[in-house]
């Protein structure tokens, strides 16, 4: 679980290419358990800011997990033959996160597509 989670954080700048749903799905679980420690933390130490509920170590793994997060996303979006800009949609309220959410649970399209090679066969050679 944590390679996955490591291999995007090695890769944060790759945008093209595909990501299975393996990848993205832990990345995101890893991701989710960090910011629960963060928030935890920064309770504990009293970094939380009054007005905004957000706290300092929170903010700056936001900063730094970023750019991860949006190129795992794009190669998600790629592995289902869709492309990067798709990533957009999920600013529209509701209806774009569950569209989104649709993308990202579907499975790998078969095959090479305009974005590479299937990585599910790919990890199996």
């Amino acid at each position: 679980m944590f390679d996955w989670y490591l291999g995007v954080i090695r890769n944060y700048t790759g945008f093209s290419g595909r990501a299975r749903r393996q990848e993205y799905w832990y990345f995101t679980l890893v991701n989710i358990l960090v910011n629960l420690v963060m928030n935890i933390i920064d309770r504990i130490m009293g970094n939380v800011f009054q007005i905004e509920n957000f706290g300092l170590f929170g903010v700056l793994y936001a900063l730094f997990i970023l750019i991860p997060s949006l190129a795992v996303t794009v190669r998600r979006l790629h592995d289902t033959d869709r492309t990067g800009w798709w990533v957009f949609i999920a600013i529209i309220p509701i209806i774009g996160f569950l569209v989104m959410l649709y993308f990202l649970v579907q499975d790998s399209e078969e095959g090479t597509n305009q974005y590479g090679d299937n990585p599910k066969t790919v990890q199996s050679k």
